[in-house]
């Protein structure tokens, strides 16, 4: 291994020897500078150096003025100042121009040492660490996967498992990264299995059940509604557990978590299905039997999420003995977007707010038919990150921090969320059947009987026969429905691509978030 190169510019620098002969002793590299300009030359010059010590107290060209030159040359080139003043504006200043670290003459070479491990070190050191944490944990997860698991247990695994991936993310171990796929895939399996097992039960409330769409309103949000304060719910449209745990230090700045909590999407895990259930506190049977105008099967044309805002107030209605004052946006475009920022402080004069944000919904399907957006979220962490850089630079993160002024309850939420396909099972349906790579609806269908879970009398698990013989069939785990025509073209075109209507932890584990302003 190349040593580590260390330029210090000190105009001191004979009475540091001792420093000097400690650092060469345990395989550093040091250049050594008595003025500013010399520092600068040698920065300029030399593409070998990994961090600078600087005196901040140089005759000529200040330490304060160098770290500014140098950070103009090589702004990532990590800078130690090395000061005999503790003086407050001293200090903000250097900090300000992002210095990695600072010491304090005399200094100790043990100080040194500890610096040089924080600076260059650390990322091998949090690998490392990170690696061999999860390796312990590995085997306590496996367990756990194959022990027969409640709903409940499932949402901590799974939570477990997004906190190894981020971490593992950020630690940038290719590794161990692999391991937890494989083990992430393994609990999609066994979790596709009970959901199979337990799903029609649920639905039919013949056993303990977790929170599902259907009645999320009635347990998460109007129980938690308060007369002397004004509640904002946010819908973010296909938000994974994932991707809030990548928001939630921006919201935190403003918000406080009171309640981390998570509900079972219904199937299909789709915005026509789940986001209609949540806001008429009904199955889609229901909605279709006591509401067929606002209703659309899914081989019918029109608008599948046209009356959200007439299924929540029939709910408020049947739900609340006395009038509550709330109103419904749903935000779709820029120009909505705008309307939100500017009007946000008008909407806190509600009961209850319900903003439904699609952003995330529609990068997801943008990323099925747009080539620069497959390279852009070409895997679970870019995924994250371009909706981390979305929500911090967005008019909705600009809203809510006015909101955050007063004294609000926030709840975020979502209707389903999304998992990559990975493999193709092939089906065979007639035209009316529907397009949709996680579910399929329609009569005669031919499958894989091992990839789904099917249901020949929809109406067991609340969902609408749009024909006398219609089948609803789901894909388990990590698979994608293809017809056999063009079978090659269309794999290659949808595999690694972000699909919802489904069974995995991804798309029926969601969050719902209680929230409140600092």
């Amino acid at each position: 291994m190349e040593k580590i190169k260390i330029l210090w510019a000190d105009d001191e620098i004979d009475l540091l020897k001792p420093q000097m002969m400690f650092l060469e002793k345990r395989g550093y590299d040091v250049v050594t500078v008595t003025n500013g300009h010399d520092a600068l030359e040698e920065c300029e010059e030399t593409n070998d150096i990994d961090v600078v010590f600087l005196d901040e107290s140089m005759p000529g060209l200040t330490g304060l003025e160098t770290l500014s030159r140098i950070k103009e040359v090589k702004p990532h080139l990590p800078v130690v100042m090395i000061t005999k003043n503790e003086a407050e504006n001293v200090m903000e200043e250097a900090i300000g121009a992002q210095i990695s670290d600072y010491l304090i003459k005399p200094v100790n070479p043990n100080q040194i040492l500890l610096t040089l491990k924080k600076i260059i070190d650390s990322k091998r050191l949090v690998q490392e660490s990170t690696s061999s944490d999860y390796q312990q944990e590995f085997r306590q997860i496996l367990m756990q996967i194959n022990s027969g698991l409640d709903f409940r247990e499932w949402a901590e695994v799974y939570k477990k498992i997004i906190s190894w991936e981020l971490k593992i993310q950020e630690s940038n171990s290719t590794q161990m990264g692999d391991i937890l796929a494989m083990q992430k895939s393994e609990a999609n399996s066994e979790f596709s299995k009970f959901v199979v097992k337990r799903y029609q039960d649920w639905v039919n409330e013949e056993i303990e059940a977790p929170v599902m769409s259907y009645n999320l309103m009635r347990h998460k949000v109007f129980t938690q509604m308060k007369s002397d304060k004004p509640t904002i719910m946010l819908l973010l449209d296909n938000l994974r557990f994932d991707q809030w745990k990548t928001i939630e230090p921006i919201v935190t700045e403003f918000f406080r978590v009171e309640e981390e909590d998570f509900f079972y999407s219904i199937l299909p895990t789709s915005t026509q299905y789940s986001r209609n259930a949540i806001f008429s506190g009904m199955m889609p049977a229901e909605i279709a039997k006591h509401y067929p105008d606002w209703w659309r099967n899914d081989n019918e044309s029109g608008g599948k999420n046209l009356h959200e805002h007439d299924l929540l107030g029939e709910q408020i209605r049947r739900t609340f003995r006395k009038e509550i004052k709330f109103d419904y946006h749903k935000i779709t475009n820029v120009h909505y977007a705008k309307q939100l920022q500017d009007n946000i402080l008008n909407y806190l004069h509600n009961d209850l707010t319900v903003i439904v944000y699609n952003f995330i919904d529609m990068l997801s399907h943008a990323r099925t038919e747009m080539e620069v957006l497959k390279e852009l979220a070409g895997d679970e962490a870019a995924y994250r990150s371009l909706t981390r850089s979305w929500f911090e630079h967005s008019p909705l993160w600009v809203a809510l921090q006015k909101a955050a002024e007063r004294d609000v309850q926030l709840i975020i939420a979502t209707d389903h969320g999304t998992i990559r396909v990975k493999q193709p099972s092939k089906v065979v349906g007639d035209r009316e059947t529907t397009t949709n790579l996680r579910y399929k609806v329609g009569r005669n269908l031919q499958y894989e009987k091992r990839d789904v879970l099917d249901f020949r009398d929809p109406h067991k698990v609340g969902l609408p026969r749009p024909n006398v013989s219609s089948t609803f069939i789901f894909a388990k785990e990590d698979k994608f429905f293809l017809y056999p025509n063009n079978y090659n073209h269309y794999n290659n075109y949808y595999r690694n691509t972000f699909q919802h209507g489904g069974i995995s932890l991804e798309e029926i584990i969601c969050p719902v978030v209680k929230l409140s302003a600092k």
